[in-house]
């Protein structure tokens, strides 16, 4: 093994220590045995000349100078993984791995079906889907492809307007049938609101747009758009929901005068993954998929 390759695996067992906080749980992580695992770490700090982990029987806490490397060695992963993808196929074969990211509720809720029905035309497609709020930057080749409920600003990315998640209040029909349909927005006091947490911006957002969910008023709350459709599928309030999703799991629109907006939905690419034909491929016909599901 050359002295490039060591130092990139001892880096890779330093990040799986810090994700999995042991030895033996960072050799699991990299199917590697503990021992080896144990060398490269050791290797590792030896380069820097510092310890990096301070030794407990309950594990390796990382030291500050571990916490300053992170944000290195994470960017060297994203590399890494960005060289894998690229090498996994030639750039005009339809075959490979693309990095797919989206928010969670349209990568949970929406997404899959349409994954499916790509990879049954293209099994050779690998897809590898980041499902996270956090937006991966396809400037840095975090990703391949962008789902975003915004639209990207990064620099030579490109972009495609889908359509729009139509935005009202719904509830399931049992609630309805067992407290009555609201006939003004005074009436919502009577009904559990389901609303956002600590998410401040989301509170006025939803407020300038007419549904009212402070902590005062919304007793069930959480930050997590996928927990708050749970929660209203389980008809546990009224709460604000696309009418997409809604048609789709039998929801009931509630004063349709009070909330209708509308979010934007993007689909986003570098420019220079126009030319790898898996990449343009997902793009294009993912985002013909998701156009008409907004539509």
């Amino acid at each position: 093994m050359t002295s490039s390759q060591l130092h990139w695996e001892t880096q890779r067992a330093f990040l799986a220590v810090l994700r999995t906080g042991s030895l033996s749980g960072a050799a699991r992580l990299l199917g590697i045995a503990q021992a080896t695992a144990r060398r490269r770490i050791e290797a590792l700090e030896h380069e820097v000349g510092v310890s990096l982990f301070i030794r407990s029987p309950a594990g390796l806490t990382p030291t500050e100078m571990a916490r300053e490397l992170v944000s290195h060695v994470e960017t060297m992963e994203m590399a890494a993984d960005a060289f894998a993808r690229a090498a996994s196929a030639e750039a005009c074969l339809p075959g490979g791995t693309v990095r797919l990211t989206s928010g969670k509720l349209l990568g949970i809720e929406v997404l899959p079906p349409m994954l499916k029905a790509i990879r049954n035309v293209h099994p050779d497609l690998e897809v590898e889907l980041s499902i996270s709020n956090r937006l991966e930057a396809l400037a840095l080749k975090e990703s391949d492809v962008a789902v975003r409920i915004r639209r990207p600003t990064e620099a030579s990315v490109v972009t495609r307007h889908l359509g729009d998640l139509q935005i009202g209040l719904y509830a399931t029909p049992e609630l309805l049938e067992r407290h009555g349909h609201p006939c003004s927005p005074e009436e919502l006091t009577r009904y559990s609101l389901i609303g956002p947490d600590r998410n401040l911006e989301e509170i006025e957002f939803l407020g300038r747009n007419g549904y009212i969910c402070t902590p005062e008023r919304a007793s069930i709350r959480t930050d997590d758009h996928l927990a708050q459709f749970a929660l209203l599928k389980a008809g546990l309030g009224i709460g604000v929901c696309s009418s997409q999703l809604a048609q789709h799991h039998g929801l009931i629109r509630v004063l349709p005068q009070r909330v209708d907006f509308s979010v934007d939905v993007w689909i986003a690419m570098h420019q220079d993954m126009r030319r790898v034909r898996r990449i343009a491929l997902v793009f294009d016909e993912l985002g013909e998929s998701l156009a008409r599901y907004l539509a």
